[in-house]
């Protein structure tokens, strides 16, 4: 496919995917970029209706950052248990805690550079950040934009910062934000890993995994 084409495409994709879901929105309940920061490190291997649950008790008794590093290491684990991983989550939570009291005067960093120094933060979990409270450009890319994004052809790569790439290069950056969270919905509740729903798929004519079936 040439540049032109693919640029072409992924803008028709990008205009398709805002007509159905026209906010670009993460569904993490979040009222701050603090409170997406935790729970964006809670999502890893998680649901986001699980993290939900859990972060409705876990924010109401946690205000700010020293409040997490107040509790006993137990404690915390039992109140994120749910969420799997909670050793490890809680080792995350303390040392990105840690950083913003010591580092950034308890307030949530603007860089990139800043906010994947911070444990259990990478590119994905700093761009939701970045895009949904700061408005800066950037593709958030989990599997769900991973996978999609190979069936509709608009790339080959199989990492997931190749692939943040090559979204960037065919799509305007005007279209950052809003395509990596549009495109993590429609692989969540149409082009289904296991089951894709191919039926209501309003990209259909542009997915080349369809064309080839």
């Amino acid at each position: 496919m040439s540049p032109w084409l693919s640029e072409s495409k992924a803008l028709e994709v990008a205009t398709r995917l805002s007509q159905d879901h026209p906010e670009a929105r993460v569904e993490l309940d979040h009222r701050n970029p603090l409170e997406l920061l935790i729970a964006t490190i809670l999502a890893a291997q998680c649901t986001d209706e699980r993290v939900n649950r859990v972060t409705k008790h876990l924010f109401a008794k946690y205000s700010n950052p020293q409040a997490y590093l107040d509790v006993e290491d137990a404690e915390l684990e039992e109140d994120i248990k749910e969420t799997g991983f909670f050793r490890q989550k809680a080792r995350s939570l303390k040392g990105a805690m840690q950083m913003l009291v010591d580092d950034f005067d308890g307030g949530v960093p603007r860089t990139m550079d800043e906010l994947t120094q911070m444990p259990g933060v990478g590119r994905k979990t700093a761009n939701v950040i970045l895009g949904i409270y700061f408005g800066v450009p950037g593709i958030v890319v989990d599997t769900h934009v991973s996978r999609v994004s190979r069936l509709l052809g608009l790339t080959t790569e199989n990492n997931a910062v190749k692939i943040e790439g090559a979204l960037g290069e065919v799509l305007p950056e005007e279209e950052w934000i809003g395509f990596g969270h549009r495109l993590i919905l429609h692989g969540r509740y149409v082009c289904k890993a296991k089951h894709p729903d191919c039926g209501r798929c309003r990209l259909m004519d542009l997915c080349e995994f369809y064309q080839k079936q």
